[in-house]
Protein backbone atom coordinates (compact mmCIF):
# COMPACT_ATOMS: atom_id res chain seq x y z
CA UNK A 1 0.00 0.00 0.00
CA UNK A 2 1.32 2.90 -0.89
CA UNK A 3 1.98 6.03 1.36
CA UNK A 4 -0.56 8.27 0.29
CA UNK A 5 -3.41 5.57 1.17
CA UNK A 6 -1.81 4.41 4.30
CA UNK A 7 -2.08 7.62 5.32
CA UNK A 8 -5.43 8.22 4.36
CA UNK A 9 -6.43 5.04 5.95
CA UNK A 10 -5.16 6.49 9.57
CA UNK A 11 -7.16 9.84 8.53
CA UNK A 12 -10.53 7.99 8.43
CA UNK A 13 -10.04 5.75 11.26
CA UNK A 14 -8.95 8.47 13.15
CA UNK A 15 -11.65 10.79 12.31
CA UNK A 16 -14.50 8.29 13.99
CA UNK A 17 -12.38 7.69 16.38
CA UNK A 18 -14.70 9.26 19.52
CA UNK A 19 -12.08 11.50 20.87
CA UNK A 20 -10.45 12.48 17.49
CA UNK A 21 -12.53 14.96 15.74
CA UNK A 22 -15.33 17.20 17.50
CA UNK A 23 -17.18 18.74 13.73
CA UNK A 24 -17.04 15.45 12.00
CA UNK A 25 -20.22 13.55 12.36
CA UNK A 26 -19.59 10.45 13.75
CA UNK A 27 -21.58 7.12 13.74
CA UNK A 28 -25.13 7.14 13.61
CA UNK A 29 -25.34 5.09 16.41
CA UNK A 30 -23.04 4.72 19.58
CA UNK A 31 -23.24 1.97 22.42
CA UNK A 32 -22.15 2.54 25.60
CA UNK A 33 -18.17 1.74 26.41
CA UNK A 34 -16.69 1.68 29.63
CA UNK A 35 -19.39 2.15 32.25
CA UNK A 36 -18.91 -0.45 35.20
CA UNK A 37 -21.64 -3.13 35.19
CA UNK A 38 -24.47 -1.33 38.08
CA UNK A 39 -23.83 1.80 36.59
CA UNK A 40 -25.42 4.05 33.98
CA UNK A 41 -24.10 6.79 31.86
CA UNK A 42 -26.17 10.03 32.52
CA UNK A 43 -28.29 11.62 29.85
CA UNK A 44 -27.69 15.85 30.89
CA UNK A 45 -29.66 18.80 29.60
CA UNK A 46 -26.45 20.58 28.55
CA UNK A 47 -22.91 19.54 28.07
CA UNK A 48 -21.61 19.69 31.90
CA UNK A 49 -21.07 17.01 34.22
CA UNK A 50 -23.10 19.29 36.80
CA UNK A 51 -26.18 19.69 33.87
CA UNK A 52 -29.54 18.65 34.99
CA UNK A 53 -30.07 15.05 34.67
CA UNK A 54 -33.02 13.72 32.14
CA UNK A 55 -32.14 10.14 31.85
CA UNK A 56 -29.51 7.30 31.78
CA UNK A 57 -28.38 4.64 30.20
CA UNK A 58 -27.61 1.22 30.92
CA UNK A 59 -23.85 -0.23 30.75
CA UNK A 60 -24.79 -2.36 27.97
CA UNK A 61 -26.48 0.39 25.95
CA UNK A 62 -27.06 0.54 22.46
CA UNK A 63 -29.06 1.65 19.48
CA UNK A 64 -28.04 5.10 21.05
CA UNK A 65 -28.92 8.00 17.90
CA UNK A 66 -25.67 10.47 17.21
CA UNK A 67 -26.69 13.58 16.79
CA UNK A 68 -23.95 15.60 17.15
CA UNK A 69 -21.17 15.57 19.33
CA UNK A 70 -19.02 19.30 20.51
CA UNK A 71 -15.31 18.97 21.75
CA UNK A 72 -12.33 17.14 22.21
CA UNK A 73 -9.47 16.70 20.26
CA UNK A 74 -9.03 17.87 16.44
CA UNK A 75 -7.25 15.67 14.17
CA UNK A 76 -4.59 17.77 14.17
CA UNK A 77 -4.36 17.97 17.95
CA UNK A 78 -4.77 13.92 17.81
CA UNK A 79 -1.87 13.80 15.22
CA UNK A 80 1.01 15.94 16.27
CA UNK A 81 0.64 16.77 20.08
CA UNK A 82 2.39 14.92 23.00
CA UNK A 83 0.20 12.64 25.46
CA UNK A 84 0.79 15.06 27.99
CA UNK A 85 -0.87 18.13 25.56
CA UNK A 86 -3.83 16.15 24.59
CA UNK A 87 -4.88 15.14 28.38
CA UNK A 88 -4.71 19.16 29.14
CA UNK A 89 -6.97 19.92 26.15
CA UNK A 90 -9.76 16.69 27.32
CA UNK A 91 -9.77 18.70 30.28
CA UNK A 92 -10.39 22.01 29.13
CA UNK A 93 -13.06 20.78 26.00
CA UNK A 94 -14.23 18.05 27.26
CA UNK A 95 -15.83 15.83 24.53
CA UNK A 96 -19.75 15.53 25.02
CA UNK A 97 -22.47 13.79 22.38
CA UNK A 98 -25.99 14.90 22.08
CA UNK A 99 -28.12 11.73 21.52
CA UNK A 100 -31.39 10.09 21.73
CA UNK A 101 -31.99 6.84 23.45
CA UNK A 102 -35.31 5.40 23.95
CA UNK A 103 -37.29 8.97 22.90
CA UNK A 104 -35.01 10.97 25.57
CA UNK A 105 -32.49 13.52 24.16
CA UNK A 106 -29.83 15.19 25.81
CA UNK A 107 -26.07 15.22 26.22
CA UNK A 108 -23.71 12.87 27.41
CA UNK A 109 -20.07 11.80 27.94
CA UNK A 110 -18.51 11.09 24.65
CA UNK A 111 -15.49 9.33 26.36
CA UNK A 112 -18.34 6.43 27.13
CA UNK A 113 -19.19 6.11 24.17
CA UNK A 114 -17.82 4.10 20.44
CA UNK A 115 -19.26 3.14 17.55
CA UNK A 116 -22.49 0.86 17.65
CA UNK A 117 -25.35 -0.20 15.47
CA UNK A 118 -28.95 -0.23 15.48
CA UNK A 119 -31.05 -3.15 14.88
CA UNK A 120 -34.27 -3.12 15.36
CA UNK A 121 -36.33 -6.86 15.54
CA UNK A 122 -39.50 -6.52 13.00
CA UNK A 123 -42.54 -7.51 15.56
Amino acid sequence: MNKYLYGLLVITVFAFSHNACPTADGPDYWQVHGVESGDVLNIRREANWQSEKVGEIPPDGQCIKNLKCVGGLTIDEFTNLSKAEKEKIKKERPHWCYIEYKGITGWVAGRYLREGSCEKVAN
